[in-house]
């Protein structure tokens, strides 16, 4: 009597494939490292090339050089990092709730503030156009970091839904008490900022910029997850490495490529863009 069938696990189905898909990550990221640069901060202003305007006139300067990513941008993507690390640091990693909805109102409202100080700004770069108030850099640092942690909560409650096979049926922030922890952090990131010193200037740019290569690969782990049918299939961290990984390469491809779009149209039209 022959035996039965070895039924295999899907980890074990897809295990080939995952190690070409990490091969292939790995090439990418090679690539991004060994590509040289002109920027004064190297890879750190090569990420901020592609996803910010980076006018100087609405960017920090510190110790005499500019930040990578302009005053609302730091903001947003200092938010974004802090959020992920505090909530992993106090254990929400399989939390794959989003908050209860008084916490979303409130986040709303942080959306709201960022997206109307954005208006304003924009508005005021026309002279003919009325605007409500005088832009200043310290209220683009300070709105964009509230943002930065709305989307930054948003974003760490959808990765982990995605990512585990068994999630915790908890919120990733439960109340407004560790709301306001959060909250606290980000008005002393933003009073950090604001002193401007010179010893900031690669901690603030190395931060930032891991705030947009971490908001870019959770949004793209995601992705990864549904095109390769693996969301809510990861058991263990061990088993989310490929995808991260992909997520990781995906997202520098994304920022080589509009970077070098930017640059070719800059070029082409004799337009900074």
């Amino acid at each position: 009597m022959s035996d039965p069938p070895q039924i295999l696990s899907r980890a074990e189905i897809v295990r080939p494939g995952s190690w070409i898909i990490a091969g292939l990550s790995l090439f990418v990221i090679g690539i991004f490292l060994v590509l040289p640069t002109s920027f004064p901060l190297g890879k750190m202003d090569t990420v901020a090339y592609a996803v910010c305007h980076r006018i100087p006139e609405r960017s920090f300067f510190i110790g005499g050089q500019q930040l990578p990513l302009c005053a609302r941008c730091s903001g947003t993507f200092l938010g974004v990092l802090l959020v992920f690390v505090t909530l992993s640091a106090a254990g929400r990693t399989r939390a794959s709730r989003l908050p209860p909805p008084r916490i979303l109102m409130v986040l709303a409202c942080f959306v709201l503030v960022w997206a109307i100080d954005g208006l304003n700004s924009y508005l005021s770069l026309f002279p003919t156009l009325p605007h409500l108030y005088e832009p200043q850099n310290w209220l683009r640092l300070t709105t964009g970091m509230f943002n930065g942690l709305a989307l930054g909560v948003f974003a760490f409650a959808i990765l982990q839904f995605s990512l585990w096979r068994t999630p915790l049926s908890q919120p990733v922030i439960g109340g407004f008490g560790e709301l306001g922890g959060v909250v606290v952090l980000g008005l002393l990131l933003i009073g950090l900022v604001l002193t401007e010193s010179g010893w900031l200037l690669y901690p603030l740019a190395l931060a930032s910029t891991l705030g947009v290569l971490t908001m870019l690969t959770s949004l793209n782990t995601v992705v990864v997850l549904i095109v390769s049918r693996r969301e809510n299939a990861i058991r263990r961290w061990r088993d989310a490495v490929w995808p991260l990984l992909a997520a990781l390469a995906l997202s520098l491809a994304m920022v080589m490529g509009i970077g070098a779009a930017r640059a070719a149209l800059s070029s082409a039209l004799d337009i900074p863009f």
